[in-house]
């Protein structure tokens, strides 16, 4: 009977101890409180327009009256930079994929062509997964800018501006200016 009486004992525990390691499995871990500091404008205009940019120029043929001026990365600083800016937009796809708004407070402002601020509010927050989408898109070349700066390959970032371009492009004709997709498809 001590046997069975232990044995009974040692299975309760372990009944226990099952079902209270499956409800803390089954839990979700908390996520952290992330809290946007600047609109989408503001990122777009301090952190990813900066460094795409920077990638764009880090590789250049400027042809002249006063003849042809290369602009390449040489030292192992100007390769740094150019990963950095690529590390740096990469990371900026993330912040972009956090619900913020889109244009600072009060800020309605567009040209001819192009959807207001609210427009493009709008469209973001009835398909966050396209937004996703297009944010996703720009960070697989940022990604990309990543090993073609780690490999120092001059034709590779010259090639990612074209893809960077694209990227950019893809997002702008879907919510900034939607009028020019057909032109741009042509």
């Amino acid at each position: 009977m001590h046997d069975s009486g232990h044995r009974l004992i040692v299975a309760g525990v372990l009944v226990f101890v099952i079902a209270v390691l499956e409800q803390c499995a089954s839990r979700p871990a908390p996520q952290p409180e992330l809290t946007p500091v600047v609109s989408v404008k503001e990122l777009m205009e301090n952190l990813v327009d900066p460094n795409a940019d920077f990638i764009f120029d880090s590789v250049v043929t400027d042809v002249s009256a006063n003849g042809i001026v290369e602009t390449r990365p040489t030292t192992e600083e100007d390769w740094a930079r150019v990963e950095r800016a690529a590390i740096l937009l990469a990371e900026a796809t993330n912040l972009l994929k956090m619900p913020r708004q889109i244009a600072p407070a009060g800020d309605t402002s567009a040209q001819a062509a192009e959807l207001t601020p609210p427009q493009i509010q709008a469209k973001v927050d009835a398909d966050r997964a396209t937004w996703g989408k297009y944010a996703n898109g720009l960070r697989d070349v940022a990604v990309k800018g990543i090993a073609v700066a780690k490999a120092k390959d001059v034709n590779g970032v010259f090639e990612l501006g074209a893809d960077l371009d694209q990227a950019c492009e893809n997002c702008h004709l879907e919510y900034w200016y939607p009028g020019d997709k057909k032109p741009a498809l042509k």
